[in-house]
């Protein structure tokens, strides 16, 4: 009987097998390839603010002579993929988002000493080291014990203007991580443990407010030091006084605030906001008019008008003929035809390519691109890093879509700024995607 019993058992397992493996093939399409079901909707709705530009091949390189015998670019047929691209720089209202939310995480982190609901520490009954920020908890900056804790992060007081508190800028240090998956990539790399492969770093955010000093010698430009960041009217100027490493600890900031949204809805991940390749600025710029030196074509910084058609420095330096003194409001003069403002005058705009004179001619006619992260051991050309655009207080021949010049890394000037771009997933809009809610 035992032996008997035995047996059954062996068959009603057999068949409880067989029974599994039937459903679960027939669920996944009677045993035919279909791929993982239920997957979420492939559907990329176009990032607020920013242009969509399609995947082109564009000649890349001078339109015009070198007049300044520079001798640091050559004509070159690149081909790039589809990507989006601020239509405008970045604001200083729009960066004061990212100083803000530095802040306040902060001052989560100080507040959660005295109250643990400023800190998520575990979810689903899982514990989590290190913990997220609750940023559904208000922060009290007024609380008499509140204020106690967040003194930490003002202004002692014998460094105070008038008594006045305020945040002390010094402490507003963003820390995040990079994957290195360029040195990931190397075969002598292989073997390497994957945590080797994440980078720490710590970037300070505020902008250089002094930069409109120090920029110029004998220029009464104190107003703008004190005022320009912080003051309501200048909400919708592009920020300055930010360097390189703070523009791309922005994008990275950028990205992970979107993603975490989308995270938390269930929703794939978005593409990684960047800065732009050299490439992709300069065949943005031209807006699909190939061959011509301006954002808006012909060689002629004047429409039919004789209106001045960005903010630069014209004629034999009247910085007010185009309507500007230093930098103006974003999108003042018309977009080019990919609906892009500004690319060329009121700010220069950092790409995250490293500056080489020869890049044209090594660099890969398939996305060019030249970046490496300078370190305080590496030589100092790669410290150097592309800027594109002229500014305001530049010639027109910087304002060309060609012109190509350079700063370093850990400069702050007046008269650079950036706009972000993000690659687009696939070749083009509507590859069998079908329609969804945008962010």
């Amino acid at each position: 009987m035992v032996i008997k019993s035995v047996i059954n058992m062996k068959r009603l397992l057999f068949i409880a097998s067989l029974v599994v493996i039937v459903t679960g093939c027939d669920r996944s399409g009677r045993g035919h390839l279909t791929g993982v079901q239920n997957r979420p909707d492939g559907f990329y709705a176009d990032p607020p603010g920013m242009v969509y530009i399609p995947m082109g091949s564009f000649n890349m390189g001078p339109s015009d002579q070198d007049i300044a015998y520079s001798q640091n670019a050559i004509t070159k047929t690149i081909s790039l993929p589809a990507f989006y691209m601020d239509e405008t720089e970045i604001t200083n209202n729009q960066y004061r988002q990212f100083v803000y939310w530095v802040r306040d995480s902060l001052a989560h982190l100080l507040l959660a000493d005295i109250n643990e609901d400023h800190l998520i520490t575990e979810i689903n009954g899982a514990f989590i080291d290190p913990p997220l920020i609750n940023w559904r908890q208000r922060i009290r900056w007024d609380g008499e014990e509140e204020r106690e804790i967040l003194e930490e992060l003002f202004l002692p007081e014998h460094e105070r203007f008038f008594r006045r508190r305020e945040i002390d800028s010094r402490k507003l240090i963003y820390r995040y991580h990079i994957i290195d998956i360029n040195r990931a990539a190397r075969r002598s790399e292989r073997n390497t443990p994957r945590n080797e492969f994440v980078m720490e770093y710590e970037t300070h955010v505020y902008p250089d407010t002094l930069a409109w000093i120090h920029d110029f010698s004998y220029a009464y430009n104190e107003p703008m030091t004190q005022y320009y960041f912080w003051h309501p009217t200048y909400d919708h100027y592009p920020v300055v006084g930010v360097n390189w490493s703070q523009a791309r600890a922005f994008t990275i900031w950028r990205t992970n605030f979107l993603n975490n949204y989308l995270s938390s809805r269930g929703r794939p991940f978005a593409q990684e906001f960047r800065l732009p390749t050299e490439a992709e600025w300069e065949y943005a710029a031209r807006g699909g008019l190939d061959l011509n030196p301006y954002p808006w074509g012909g060689p002629y910084t004047r429409n039919m008008d004789g209106c001045f058609l960005a903010n630069f420095k014209p004629l034999r330096g009247n910085y007010i003929a185009d309507g500007g003194f230093q930098t103006i409001i974003v999108g003042h003069y018309p977009p080019n035809d990919y609906g892009l403002y500004d690319m060329a005058g009121n700010v220069s705009e950092w790409t995250i390519n490293a500056w080489d004179e020869s890049f044209y001619i090594f660099g890969h006619d398939m996305n060019m691109h030249y970046h490496y992260e300078a370190q305080p051991d590496d030589p100092i050309t790669l410290k150097r890093k592309a800027i594109r655009g002229g500014s305001w207080k530049d010639v027109g021949f910087m304002l060309q879509v060609s012109t190509r010049a350079y700063e370093y890394q850990d400069t702050a000037k007046s008269y650079i700024g950036f706009r972000c771009v993000q690659t687009y997933p696939g070749r083009d809009r509507g590859d069998g995607r079908r329609a969804s809610n945008v962010y």
